[in-house]
């Protein structure tokens, strides 16, 4: 195979990656995905998709295709803690408490004002197909190369030269590239630049089990997501995990499902696939079940983040730089988010809008997002056993003693009611996992490809459950209904795809006219809008906009290519042009 020339070479064919190949695809910018694996993921991992996340599925293209095969929302409205599903006392299968989830199926107020896309539910076995399938689509199924592995790289000021194995065919081929993206989990890239991951190892080890089996008879409640199996034969929360995987129903219905427990990291019984077994069947209450298993993995909890994001022309995306818990689903959101934040930077330099410095804001803004993400997963998990702390619940104790602790529940007795509200207040607790809206959604840069306007940071009322809409440098932009001609959409659409979108208010059009002389003098990809409730180019027909704008009418809110506030006026400027331009100076050249 001959060797290759191409701008960007993204090393791994995962979520990360066709995210990035996707990205650049639509941004005009020619790559190369080469992935070590044969295929797409085989696991049914990292399944909850976020707002934010299907806002940029949306961009690329495949956000009705993945709600078109993900859970329907009244699928995924709640979790639920049970007492396993069945099994021989009337004890079994009780349930003890359920939460909303991310939304509640897209019926939480706060969640639809944030955005006009909802949550969604896909597990990345089902997911990564369509990803692959769009990135051929826009990038040619030439630039897509599963079974072809990275081996080893060398770079310098000009450029990066990687050298590829095809697996295929045992050759060998070198890349040629401006900059490389290590999508590959850590398993190479990184690895061989000497980045270290630092954080939090070895919390506890767990074994997923995949199979297709029909439990409807038990799994009941329709609107129930993730059932939390408090089994008292097994201690507390981590005695079992049950998930629906689809693929063509959800809820009950559900012909797959992943079954998650909790063993210590040393445990031999967890690589001994027939206790895992009977393990489960035990924790479920179906002696008898005989699923169809498809996959045993083992895997260790652990909150991890790279040192380094970027060396040299070498940037990490994803679990190459950061790895999570799952609990929270913040893994594979924040890769995505990482591709989103660094895909127009590399575009804006290689078109030359932008100097080499931007690149750097791509870890000065994404490091502390997805340290505190991984950091949020691993408390997540860990809250967990404070639902087995508020019920006395405990590994040390006798089954028959674990559930004479449990009963109170369920039976009034002396203590009940003090009991109950313990445990309603323990899973009330876990808000910071389900409804954690600012931490998957509202999260901010704080420095980075910004211009501040010198106003103070808002103290927040809940800095993990509540969104905040804000027009502040480094927020992401407030979402509003707008219509112009009778046509209904959302002022996300209008951003993104590598523009940068300035939306001035009703009587702003010098900002406009500065705009758009300013990106025909220096070709700057910017569109310029007026939005107003009674007049402008759309018209604010929720008033939503001017709810959370904090501009006047005169004044102008810039959003990057990836919808976060870039700089605000909050009136009019002295000179709208000068203006612009030192902007957007400071925002394309960052001083380091």
């Amino acid at each position: 195979m001959s060797d290759v020339q191409v701008p960007v070479l993204i090393v791994g064919g995962g979520g990360a990656g066709l995210t990035s190949s996707m990205l650049l695809s639509r941004l005009g910018v020619d790559s190369l995905l080469v992935s070590a694996y044969p295929t797409t993921s085989v696991l049914p991992k990292a399944h909850v998709l976020n707002q934010r996340t299907m806002e940029i599925f949306r961009e690329v293209g495949v956000a009705d295709a993945v709600y078109d095969r993900g859970t329907p929302p009244e699928n995924m409205q709640a979790t639920g803690w049970y007492t396993g599903l069945t099994g021989p006392h009337d004890g079994y299968g009780r349930e003890l408490g359920r939460l909303e989830v991310w939304g509640a199926g897209y019926t939480d107020p706060d969640y639809v004002a944030a955005s006009s896309c909802r949550t969604s539910n896909l597990p990345q076995i089902r997911l990564e197909p369509i990803l692959r399938a769009h990135a051929e689509s826009l990038a040619g199924a030439e630039k897509i190369r599963f079974n072809h592995e990275f081996v080893s790289l060398e770079q310098d000021s000009d450029g990066v030269e990687a050298r590829i194995l095809n697996k295929d065919t045992g050759e060998h081929y070198t890349v040629h590239a401006q900059y490389v993206l290590g999508c590959d989990g850590g398993r190479a890239v990184g690895k061989q630049l000497g980045v270290q991951m630092e954080g939090t190892r070895d919390v506890m080890r767990m074994v997923s089990v995949h199979m297709t089996a029909d439990l409807s008879q038990w799994a009941r409640d329709p609107e129930v997501l993730i059932r939390w199996l408090v089994n008292p034969d097994f201690g507390g929360s981590f005695s079992g995990v049950l998930v629906p995987m689809g693929p063509d129903h959800w809820g009950p219905a559900s012909e797959e499902w992943v079954f998650h427990m909790q063993y210590a990291v040393d445990d031999a019984a967890a690589l001994d696939r027939t206790k895992v077994l009977d393990r489960m069947r035990a924790t479920l209450g179906l002696p008898d079940c005989e699923p169809e298993v498809h996959n045993i993995s083992q895997w260790i909890m652990e909150a991890l983040v790279a040192d380094k994001f970027r060396v040299g022309r070498v940037f990490l995306i994803g679990d190459a730089a950061h790895r999570h818990p799952p609990t929270g689903g913040l893994g594979l959101n924040s890769a995505v988010h990482d591709a989103h934040n660094l895909a127009w930077k590399i575009a804006a330099v290689l078109t030359g809008a932008a100097g080499e410095t931007l690149l750097d804001t791509y870890e000065s803004e994404r490091k502390p997002v997805d340290a505190y993400n991984a950091q949020r997963a691993m408390e997540n998990a860990l809250n967990h056993f404070t639902i087995d702390q508020a019920i006395g619940l405990s590994p040390d104790l006798t089954a028959e003693e674990n559930w004479a602790l449990l009963r109170p529940m369920w039976t009034d007795m002396p203590g009940s009611a003090e009991k109950r509200h313990a445990l309603n207040t323990a899973i009330g607790s876990q808000t910071m996992e389900f409804r954690h809206h600012h931490v998957e959604f509202g999260y901010t840069y704080p420095v980075g490809a910004i211009v501040s306007d010198g106003t103070a940071e808002p103290e927040p009322l809940d800095a993990i459950r509540l969104y905040e809409p804000s027009t502040r440098a480094g927020h992401p932009l407030p979402h509003a209904f707008v219509e112009r001609e009778g046509d209904r959409l959302s002022l996300a659409e209008l951003a993104g795809d590598g523009k940068f979108l300035l939306i001035a208010g009703e009587d702003g059009q010098a900002w406009c006219e500065a705009a758009a002389k300013l990106a025909l003098e220096r070709d700057i990809p910017l569109d310029a809008i007026r939005v107003g409730v009674l007049t402008g180019d759309y018209i604010d027909i929720r008033c939503a906009w001017l709810k959370n704008r904090a501009i006047g009418s005169h004044g102008a809110v810039l959003v990057r290519p990836d919808r976060f506030i870039a700089w605000r006026s909050l009136g009019a400027g002295e000179d709208p042009y000068t203006d612009l331009q030192r902007v957007f100076d400071q925002l394309l050249t960052p001083t380091p």
